[in-house]
Parts: C-alpha cells; structure tokens; sequence
C-alpha cells in the first residue's frame, strides 16, 4: 500500500513539472526598446566584437539567484562595452535565462550599429553602452504604459497607488522581501472587490539612497500618465514601478515562507499523520493542477488580447531615434500630439488590456 501511494504521488508530481514547463517555456512579452544614433560602430570593429562577448558573457550569466549581472569586455575607450541585465524578481531562472536570451538577440537586430541601446520585456530589461552604466541612476530614456481604462474612484485610487507604492519601495530599498534583489510588491484593497498590485525594482547595483531616489522618480511619473487608470507602469534604465487590479506578478514567489510547524510527537500520532497526509496531499494537488491550468489560460487569454490591440487600436509615442532622424545628443522635445507629451527620451504607450 505505501508503495502504491508513492507511485500515485511520483507521477502526480512529474505531471505538475511537464505543467510548470509549459508555463516557462513561453516566449518574453515585448515592452519598447530604445537606441540613439548619437553613438554608433561600423561593422567588423573592435566594439562589436566587444560587443558580441558581452552579450555572450550576459547570457551566460542569467541563471543567478538574483536576477542580476553586469560585465564590461575591452581596455580601450571609445571600444569598451558595459551592459547589465535585471530580471523581475518573482520570475524564475528559467524565464530569466530565455528573456535574456532573446533580449541579447533581439536588441542587435533591433538597433544594429548603436552603441547604446536599451530593451524592456515583461520578464527582464538588457541594455549596453560604451559609457559606464553601473551603480548610477539613469533616469532616461522612461517609458510609461498604461491601461486606457478609468477607474470608478479615480482620486482615491490615485492615493491608494501612492500610498502602496510607497510602502513597496521601502520594502525594495530595505532589501526585506527578496534579499539580494532590491525588489519587492505590496497590495492593498480597493473596493470590497478589488485589490490593488504593486511591483518595484531597482537594479541591485544601486545604493539604498540611489534605489529609493530612482523609484521616487518613476512613481511621481505615474499621475502625469496613468491618473485614474485601473493599470500603469514607468520603467527607467534603472528601476521600475508598476500597479494594476489583477495579481500581474507571482503572488507565492514573493509572499514569505510559513513558519516551520512544530516537531510531531510519536506513537499514536504517527498513524493519523499518515492519515492526514492522504486527504490532504490529493486535495492539494488538485488545487496546484487548478492554479496552473487557470494560469496558463489567462496569460494565453491576455497575450491574445494585447496583441490584437496593439495591431488596431493602441496609440503608441515613438522617439525620433526609432524614426531615424538626425538628433542632437539626447535634447527632449515637446511632440505635437495632444495626447501625451513625450521626448526624444520619453516614450508612452497605451495599453487597452491588460497583460
């Protein structure tokens, strides 16, 4: 009999990892990205190859408990290549490892002879210079997205998203909830309904003071754009924020572990433990199987959505680099659109669904 209930729980249990695959294995949500021809290399120099090692060394690197590393390939300036890559900090190692893999493909092509360029995805964000890039604040470029959708109590949301937020990046400076990453999420109920979500991240290379600076930065950025809207997010080269009324991240990545349970005592406990052991385990996989399954049907639902929006109806703010007309190092102009304003390093996009 125990044998037989091992067995059970033996294929219960690599059925629910053939499940957790499936959800890993998903290609990175593409967010923007951004590249200025202020700076670029020809092909075949000594940048590129440069270049093409960091990528390598970046890649390479991203199964890191923390979700974080940087690296700097060559001696000489203008030919040394910095670049950095964060991964959120409720995502696994894996999700880390393809995001940065693709972003590490995807940005080259994207900005093909650039030597500074940024990219952002749901899971991770890549960039690289020729400039030193760590342990500083870089505010520009920002981007800040956004779900077209007002809330009914647009004020009181608007406080409560400044409130959480404040509590969350505390949480992220005091390096508390997630030890080594400078990540961390709070929530808060707004209305009987609905909870509010909250995430913020900085780049672990950041002091405390600079952590809390940068995320004070994107979350007074977020009335200017996403006042009253039941989603929104401002992502900077070293941190970002977002909030929304749905739970967007790993809620049981980031809650923290129980309490151990007290030693059992023997004799007659031992059988009923056993027991207890039978009922619960079959129930609780049941609930893990329904979790999984609702997961994986939502984020496919969503992905669906987003992207048939993007194609018609969303208003998306494009920098003058993606135009590729000619700048003057990185000066902010006013865009002529009513809609948002926005600068050479500034983008805004308009989310009609959430994601």
């Amino acid at each position: 009999m125990a044998s037989f209930h091992a067995s059970v729980v033996t294929l219960v249990f690599l059925f629910i990892l053939s499940l957790l695959s499936l959800t890993t294995t998903a290609a990175p949500t593409y967010v923007y990205h951004f590249c200025t021809n202020a700076s670029t290399y020809t092909p075949n120099s000594t940048y590129q190859a440069n270049l093409n090692l960091l990528l390598s060394s970046l890649s390479s690197n991203a199964t890191r408990d923390n979700g974080f590393y940087n690296s700097t390939v060559g001696r000489n300036s203008p030919d040394i290549a910095y670049g950095l890559f964060l991964c959120r900090g409720d995502g696994s190692t894996d999700v880390c490892r393809d995001c940065v893999t693709t972003a590490s493909r995807e940005l080259v092509e994207r900005c093909p002879n650039q030597k500074v360029a940024i990219i952002w995805y749901d899971e991770c964000l890549l960039r690289y210079s020729n400039g030193y890039i760590f342990a500083t604040v870089a505010q520009d470029p920002r981007v800040s997205l956004l779900n077209e959708q007002n809330a009914t109590e647009q004020d009181r949301l608007n406080q409560l998203v400044q409130d959480t937020m404040a509590d969350a990046a505390t949480l992220a400076v005091r390096n508390d909830q997630s030890p080594g990453k400078k990540f961390a999420t709070a929530t808060a109920n707004f209305t009987s309904l609905q909870t509010l979500y909250t995430l913020v991240q900085c780049t672990p290379d950041l002091s405390p003071s600079d952590c809390n600076r940068c995320l004070s930065i994107a979350i007074a950025g977020l009335p200017g754009c996403c006042s009253g809207k039941l989603g929104g997010r401002v992502l900077l080269p070293s941190c970002n924020v977002r909030y929304d009324l749905y739970p967007f991240y790993n809620v049981t990545a980031t809650t923290p572990p129980a309490p151990p349970l007290a030693p059992s005592t023997r004799g007659k406990e031992k059988f009923s433990s056993q027991k207890i052991i039978a009922i619960v385990v079959p129930i609780a996989v049941c609930v893990v199987l329904f979790f999984i399954l609702c997961h994986c049907f939502l984020r496919r639902e969503a992905r669906k959505k987003y992207n048939a929006i993007k194609q018609e109806n969303a208003f998306f703010a494009r920098s003058r680099t993606e135009l590729d007309m000619p700048m003057k190092g990185l000066e902010s102009e006013k865009s002529t659109s009513k809609s948002m304003p926005w600068s050479v390093n500034e983008a805004s996009i308009t989310e009609l669904e959430p994601r």
